[in-house]
């Protein structure tokens, strides 16, 4: 069931979507070749703490994985959709991409966001890969408004994504956010015009276009959390929380470009 948040609850959720567009942004800043993953981690950790905020990742169940989510943010490099683990042992690299995904409890709600950055100078061909992936999100988000669906936003993502070469990653989605971290409904990214849920005032979405450079097939990691491209490629995430209003879509997880 599709829940519709109150102003009381968006003051929430904004706080929260506040803290962890400022943790992305604190990323852009300390992110360099040479350090880890796990590194990245605590310092976020620390972040989140002292603005009396929960990380949301931290612990979460799965039921195919055998254990709780042991890290504070998701840091998947490369071929590495989403979900990857940190760890002191992960150094990165000149040129290589990383993906991080956060998610923030304030008072009872949540923020969840994403950001693909370059590990100093990358290939020309991941730079474009994140420019692009970057501009799905733009468009899904400006398909985000009231009177329009689903499939609007699914449309927008996967015409620009196969229009310049890329395919979606089609078995994990972007989904609905509020007092909890996962709440209906499902956002693809792929859709057909008009089709789906009409998008209504007072509902929150969390969209996050996922793109790759190779084939759409996807597998999970022997730590049964990591989800790569099978055969490979690399791939790109961007993710903003939304809320629907009125007049034009809000913002709530404002990281900057």
């Amino acid at each position: 069931m599709i829940k519709f948040k109150t102003e009381t609850e968006l003051v929430r959720m904004r706080k929260a979507g506040s803290i962890a567009a400022d943790v992305l942004d604190m990323i852009r800043e300390i992110l360099k070749p040479g350090i880890s993953t796990g590194e990245l981690d605590s310092a976020v950790s620390e972040r989140i703490y002292r603005e009396g905020a929960a990380p949301a990742f931290k612990g979460y169940k799965l039921t195919h994985a055998s254990s709780p989510f042991p890290g504070v943010i998701c840091t998947s490099v490369n071929s590495e959709i989403v979900h990857g683990i940190p760890s002191r042992e992960r150094i990165l690299s000149e040129g290589d991409i990383l993906s991080v995904d956060v998610g923030v409890c304030w008072q009872g709600y949540y923020g969840d966001a994403a950001c693909t950055y370059p590990v100093g100078i990358i290939s020309e061909s991941r730079t474009r890969l994140l420019e692009i992936t970057l501009e799905c999100l733009n468009r899904a988000i400006a398909s985000a408004r009231k009177g329009n669906t689903l499939g609007d936003i699914g449309h927008a993502v996967e015409s620009h994504a196969l229009a310049n070469g890329y395919g979606v990653v089609r078995d994990y989605t972007g989904h609905g956010l509020g007092s909890k971290l996962h709440e209906a409904p499902q956002i693809p990214n792929y859709g057909k015009p008009g089709r789906g849920i009409s998008l209504k005032s007072g509902m929150t979405l969390a969209i996050e276009p996922m793109l790759v450079t190779g084939g759409e097939e996807v597998v999970v990691g022997a730590d049964n959390w990591v989800v790569l491209t099978a055969d490979g490629s690399d791939a790109a995430h961007f993710e903003r929380s939304v809320v629907i209003t009125d007049h034009e879509t809000e913002i709530l997880t404002p990281w900057q470009t």
